[in-house]
C-alpha cells in the first residue's frame, strides 16, 4: 500500500518536471536561444569623461570599449594612434561619458576652434546686450531661435516694433554649448544673421532697448506683425467727428446813398449849404 502511494507521487512529480520543460521550450522558442548569446562586438574609442566643446582630444581623455558590430556608427575611431598627433583634434560639440568618438565631431588637426564652426554659411555672428528681464529670464540657450524687439521712444510716444524673426542663438556670454543645466543670467547674446540684416540689429541697439522673444519650435519663420504704440494698449473709443458746413461766401452790397442837390449861399464872410427839395 504505501509502495502504491509512493509510486503515485513519483509519476505526479514527473509529469509536473515533463510539463513545465515543455512550457519553458514554448516560451523560449527556437530562435531565443541564438538571441541570447553574445553578439558580435569590435573595439571603438570612447569618451572616458565628459569633453567639453573646444577641448583638445588626448588619449587620457578616452578609451576603449567593445561595442556591438552592427550598431557601430560610421566615422569611429579603433586605437589612439590618432590621437597622439602634436596637432590635436578639437571637440566641436559637447561629448558625453561613454559616447563613440566620432570624426564628424572632431576639427581637422591642429585647427583652431571658435564659434566660426557654429555659423551657417553666409551668416555673421553679432552679439547684443541685454539682461534677465530682456532675455527671458535666462531660459536662452545657444541654438534657440528669437524674435528680436525694439522698444524705443518716451511718454505717450512709446512704441516696440519686431525687428528680426526667427533669429538663431548661437552663444551666451562666452559659451557656445547647447546643453545648460540651469538658466543662467547673462549680459550679451550672440546671435547669426545675414549682413544686412547685421546692419539693422547695429542701428536698432543705438534706437532703444532690445529685448528677446523665444520662439516655439513650430513657429512659422516669418509672421506679419505691426509696430505696436503706447495708445494701443488702452481701449479708448474714438471722439466722434466733427462735420463743419461750408456756408458759401455773402458779398455785402455798399450802402447806396442818396444825392441830393445843394447851393452854396454867401451872406458877407459866412458861406453856407442849402439843400433843394
Amino acid at each position: 500500500m504505501q509502495f502504491r502511494s509512493l509510486a503515485t507521487v513519483l509519476l505526479g512529480t514527473a509529469l509536473a518536471g515533463a510539463g513545465s520543460f515543455a512550457a519553458m521550450s514554448l516560451a523560449v522558442g527556437p530562435g531565443t536561444a541564438t538571441a541570447m548569446q553574445d553578439p558580435t562586438t569590435v573595439d571603438i574609442v570612447v569618451a572616458r569623461g565628459e569633453i567639453a566643446y573646444g577641448q583638445a582630444l588626448e588619449p587620457a581623455l578616452l578609451m576603449i570599449k567593445p561595442w556591438p558590430k552592427s550598431a557601430v556608427p560610421d566615422g569611429t575611431y579603433t586605437s589612439f594612434e590618432t590621437f597622439s598627433s602634436n596637432d590635436p583634434m578639437r571637440a566641436l560639440s559637447r561629448i558625453f561619458p561613454g559616447e563613440p568618438i566620432m570624426a564628424a565631431k572632431l576639427s581637422s588637426p591642429g585647427e583652431r576652434v571658435t564659434i566660426v564652426q557654429r555659423l551657417t554659411s553666409g551668416y555673421r555672428a553679432m552679439a547684443i546686450s541685454v539682461d534677465a528681464a530682456t532675455a527671458v529670464g535666462g531660459f536662452v540657450a545657444p541654438g534657440d531661435r528669437v524674435d528680436i524687439v525694439l522698444t524705443q521712444g518716451n511718454g505717450g510716444e512709446l512704441r516696440a516694433v519686431t525687428v528680426l524673426q526667427n533669429v538663431r542663438v548661437v552663444g551666451i556670454d562666452q559659451t557656445s554649448e547647447e546643453q545648460q543645466g540651469a538658466p543662467m543670467v547673462v549680459r550679451t547674446i550672440t546671435v547669426e544673421v545675414l549682413p544686412d540684416d547685421g546692419q539693422r540689429l547695429a542701428l536698432a541697439q543705438k534706437a532703444g532697448q532690445l529685448s528677446l522673444s523665444l520662439r516655439d519650435l513650430e513657429a512659422p519663420d516669418h509672421a506679419p506683425l505691426q509696430q505696436v504704440q503706447l495708445s494701443d494698449l488702452f481701449d479708448v473709443a474714438e471722439p466722434t467727428p466733427v462735420v463743419v458746413e461750408k456756408v458759401a461766401d455773402v458779398v455785402a452790397e455798399p450802402e447806396v446813398v442818396p444825392v441830393r442837390n445843394s447851393v452854396i449861399v454867401r451872406r458877407g464872410v459866412t458861406t453856407e449849404q442849402v439843400f433843394l427839395k
